[in-house]
């Protein structure tokens, strides 16, 4: 139930040797190139190639549908993001978003808006990783588009999965009383990105294995899709979302969809060895990352509390640790609690692109 599904995926041709870049390929054989490279997938019918894609829903179930853009030099910069890393990522986020409603990833469409200086080479290893992520979640690449960017590299994903009806989880259904879980560790990935912006890129070897690992939790997180529908199939989860703007922003999601509020103990998060001690790299406080960084794509879900201990046993045999850390409130707000019990409503709710 919770193991991860791993195929090989195929590799980009590169038999024509006098292609040497975009330009001279055109958008037609771009497309075409990144088509021959895909695989089809579970209930494809018509696949990249026609005016639209057609695909079978499995019997009884319903379609679960995401977007998201992931535009350069605001989500992510290319001085950082290797290629085929970033091509994993844009399909990964997009996963996630079908994990925290309980579902199974079937189809993805991409769509590219190019920049002139990107080269050919970039593409292929995008479109590698991209692919790679696809098989490794058992997702079909069905269509997409490309264009030219007068600006930076803009990727966009929209994701199909499917699901029982009974088995969707939404942000609707926490309860006050319940517990507030977390998957993994939090603040990861902002902790990563506050490396790579505040020290050299020379001065990388001075961040040790710990430093390394927060930076690729930054660059190629991991849906958890297992977790996710494991939680799901039980039916013992009230609510839940992934964490992709920060806990408090994210919950904040489940407490406004559930009308109910909650508060969040700080002792509790959990946090890794790497972010701990990366932690003398910031001036800010630590807990700040941790709950308000983003990008971390975990889960949080909520649960009454008698369903502790077979929470635990499921995520154990995932493979993945899971946290409580906190309690569904019948009050409006969402609030944090520190260690000596001081309480603050928190007004920094996460990441937001249009808050300046």
């Amino acid at each position: 139930m919770c193991e991860r599904n791993s195929k090989d995926y195929m590799k980009i041709s590169h038999d024509d040797q006098t292609v040497k870049d975009i330009s001279n390929l055109g958008e037609f054989g771009l497309i075409t190139r990144i088509a021959s490279a895909s695989k089809p997938g579970i209930g494809v019918i018509t696949g990249i190639g026609d005016d639209a894609a057609v695909t079978d829903v499995s019997p009884g179930m319903q379609l679960l549908t995401s977007t998201d853009m992931l535009l350069e030099n605001v989500h992510f910069r290319r001085s950082w993001h290797d290629p085929y890393r970033l091509g994993r990522k844009s399909l990964a986020v997009s996963i996630s978003d079908i994990a925290a409603m309980g579902g199974i990833p079937r189809w993805a469409l991409m769509s590219l808006g190019i920049p002139a200086d990107l080269s050919l080479e970039f593409i292929d290893e995008f479109t590698r990783g991209f692919l790679a992520m696809a098989s490794e979640h058992g997702v079909a690449l069905i269509g997409g588009d490309t264009c030219s960017s007068r600006g930076g590299l803009i990727i966009s994903v929209t994701i199909m999965g499917e699901q029982y009806p009974q088995l969707v989880v939404r942000r609707s259904g926490a309860q006050p009383g319940d517990d507030i879980w977390v998957t993994g560790t939090l603040g990861d990935a902002a902790m990563g990105l506050r490396l790579l912006e505040q020290l050299p890129l020379h001065e990388g070897e001075g961040w040790g294995e710990g430093g390394s690992i927060l930076i690729s939790r930054l660059l190629d997180p991991s849906p958890r899709t297992a977790a996710a529908f494991a939680l799901a199939e039980t039916g013992m989860i009230t609510a839940m979302i992934d964490i992709s703007d920060g806990l408090l922003a994210d919950f904040g999601h489940i407490a406004e969809q559930s009308a109910v509020g909650g508060t969040i103990n700080l002792d509790a998060v959990p946090l890794s060895a790497g972010f701990r001690a990366a932690s003398s790299y910031i001036s800010e406080f630590p807990y700040n990352l941790a709950i308000s960084g983003g990008e971390d794509y975990e889960l949080c879900f909520t649960s009454p509390p008698s369903r502790r201990e077979k929470i635990a046993l499921l995520m154990k045999k995932c493979g993945i640790e899971a946290t409580p850390v906190g309690i569904v409130t019948t009050s409006p707000e969402v609030c944090t609690r520190a260690a000596d019990g001081t309480r603050c409503n928190q007004k920094n709710q996460g990441f937001n692109h249009f808050t300046r």
